[in-house]
């Protein structure tokens, strides 16, 4: 079984600060570009962001942060941008993993690692096991992830587990399978740049989650802005299938009954 409920099968509890935030970090090469940059400084830039936001996150007491750095189908992008970004995957790792352990965030990686270098590999190894005592903060990495791909690969396990059974198959028999089961679903679903897309990422998860388009590029993304996406999750009506009659009397706790002020 999921340790964390469906949000398709129960109504989960809410509160005026998302559980669970993931972000689709987009705009680092139209940063540079504005800039006359080469889009490689937009990434490196954008390298900064993600120290800002966690910070935030361990701020605003959320639990979780999941962030989509490297999608299934970058690896179409010029082989010399992709090097580039492996590179700076690397160099992040060893570099960041001290401090993140050292403020209590628990580090994870999810996508078809099998691609990487097996250096890569090793080191993202290395650096789960060393948080994986932590809990302050849940941060996971989306790379060379999709959201196909996680629904293919839990199905395939979930097969695999009970080879016998042929018929019946339930949601909940899925979703342990899935590569975040480890956390609740998205609360609030962020993503910078000004496109409005998910892109593949966590079609299962972001069911229910609250959508947050901003025309802000990521390397700009500081915590204004993310606070300007936390007011706007706040007074979101969070329904999960239900009227806005059936929330009279909700908790003052949770976004319908508690709004403050930008």
């Amino acid at each position: 079984m999921a340790r964390f409920a469906s949000s398709t099968h129960d109504v989960p509890s809410t509160s005026a600060v998302p559980r669970h935030v993931a972000i689709i970090m987009d705009g680092n090469g139209r940063w540079a570009k504005k800039r006359l940059l080469p889009r490689f400084a937009g990434h490196h830039r954008g390298v900064e962001t993600v120290r800002v936001t966690v910070r935030t996150c361990l701020e605003r007491g959320i639990e979780y942060l999941t962030l989509f750095a490297f999608s299934s189908e970058n690896w179409r992008r010029p082989p010399e941008e992709v090097s580039l970004l492996m590179q700076l995957f690397v160099r992040v790792l060893k570099e960041e993993v001290k401090k993140l352990d050292r403020n209590g965030v628990r580090l994870r990686v999810i996508g078809d690692l099998a691609r990487f270098d097996p250096d890569l590999q090793a080191l993202i190894k290395a650096s789960e096991q060393r948080t994986a005592g932590n809990s302050r903060l849940n941060l996971t990495i989306a790379a060379n992830y999709g959201g196909r791909w996680d629904i293919l690969q839990a199905i395939n396990r979930m097969l695999s587990s009970d080879p016998g059974k042929s018929t019946e198959w339930q949601e909940a028999d899925l979703a342990p399978h899935l590569a975040m089961s480890y956390a609740p679903e998205p609360d609030l679903f962020i993503r910078t740049g000004g496109e409005q897309r998910i892109s593949n990422f966590l079609l299962w998860q972001l069911a229910y989650s609250e959508l947050y388009f901003t025309e802000v590029l990521w390397p700009e993304f500081d915590s204004i802005a993310f606070d300007a996406a936390l007011v706007s999750y706040q007074q979101r009506e969070r329904r999960f299938g239900r009227t806005s009659e059936q929330l009279t009397g909700v908790s003052a706790a949770s976004p319908t009954g508690s709004r403050i002020d930008a």
